[in-house]
């Protein structure tokens, strides 16, 4: 059994962390977030610590080490964006591998600089990059592995996920904060474009609003126009009627790819792997994290060239 500490448990994605390291047979001794909303702990560790201090968040793994010889092998990552780099440093420090969501860290150079506490500290960072145990994404990361062909995929991503007006209040809306759309919604699937198509040629933003961004990405095996989107405005109509407030779709060549299900347990897939010895690293998170940083720092060239259809509507 392993001992882990969770930094951030009242955010929306701490739950599938808890259920990850309840899953497979491991315990929660401490947790933090400033927000004390985390009656879902209870679930999961009900005699886990709480601390909405960090200072005293600390102080306690002090304690556990030295007053009670208990020692974290890990520290899950459920922070803000802007905060991750921070907290994987004090996961590092504390004697613990740090797990973390995405984006791993908002810009390239922040992937280095933690190559080097990895080498001071002996402890690793992981990633959570779900989409890469996803059955329906390994299948096709195998199809395009045996496609014996010149031509390049042909391929339209669009993601919409309608958010409230609480988003442009919170940390999310904040691009220093957030990344920005691209970086908050879209890092998982950049990261999965890469895994499977190889690596990036060509990085055009189209558009890039605080609900919205487009672009067009070209990889060594495939020509990708993509679309982002918070604002239920955009969703189509078919969808609107549903009364659904998401729409997911990849299609390649004219296909669609049917991943909508089989996302339940992808957090317990990737911490078992990693507790086997396996998982994703700084250098599996690389590229994605310089893809959202090129597309947040563009210009946006408007609808010019390979754009996505969905980037003409209004």
């Amino acid at each position: 059994m392993k001992n882990f500490a969770l930094i951030g448990a009242a955010g929306y994605i701490a739950p599938r962390h808890m259920k990850a390291i309840k899953d497979t047979n491991n315990n929660l001794l401490a947790a933090f977030d400033k927000a004390d909303s985390v009656g879902i702990i209870d679930t999961y560790f009900p005699n886990s610590d709480f601390f909405v201090e960090f200072e005293r968040f600390d102080r306690h793994i002090e304690k556990m080490k030295y007053e009670k010889e208990m020692y974290l092998d890990y520290v899950s990552i459920c922070s803000p964006n802007y905060l991750h780099d921070a907290h994987i440093r004090f996961a590092l420090r504390s004697g613990a591998d740090a797990i973390c969501e995405k984006p791993l860290v908002l810009n390239p150079w922040n992937v280095e600089k933690l190559r080097k506490v990895e080498e001071n500290t002996g402890k690793k960072v992981f990633n959570i990059l779900q989409l890469r145990v996803h059955p329906s994404i390994i299948a096709l990361k195998e199809k395009v592995k045996n496609t014996k062909s010149d031509k390049k995929f042909e391929i339209d991503l669009t993601y919409l996920t309608s958010r409230g007006n609480w988003y442009n209040t919170s940390w999310k809306g904040d691009h220093s904060k957030s990344g920005g759309i691209a970086t908050n919604i879209g890092v998982h699937f950049y990261d999965m474009l890469s895994w499977i198509f190889g690596s990036v040629q060509q990085n055009v933003v189209h558009i890039h609003e605080t609900d919205r961004a487009a672009g067009y990405l070209e990889f060594e095996n495939a020509r990708v126009k993509w679309f982002l989107s918070i604002n239920a405005k955009y969703l189509p109509e078919a969808i609107k009627k549903e009364g659904n407030t998401t729409f997911r779709s990849i299609t390649i060549n004219g296909e669609e790819l049917e991943f909508s299900g089989g996302f339940k347990d992808l957090h317990t897939m990737v911490y078992k792997d990693i507790l086997a010895g396996k998982g994703y690293g700084l250098e599996a998170a690389q590229t994605a994290i310089e893809i959202v940083h090129s597309i947040r720092n563009a210009k946006p060239i408007g609808l010019k060239g390979e754009y996505h259809p969905f980037a003409a509507n209004s």
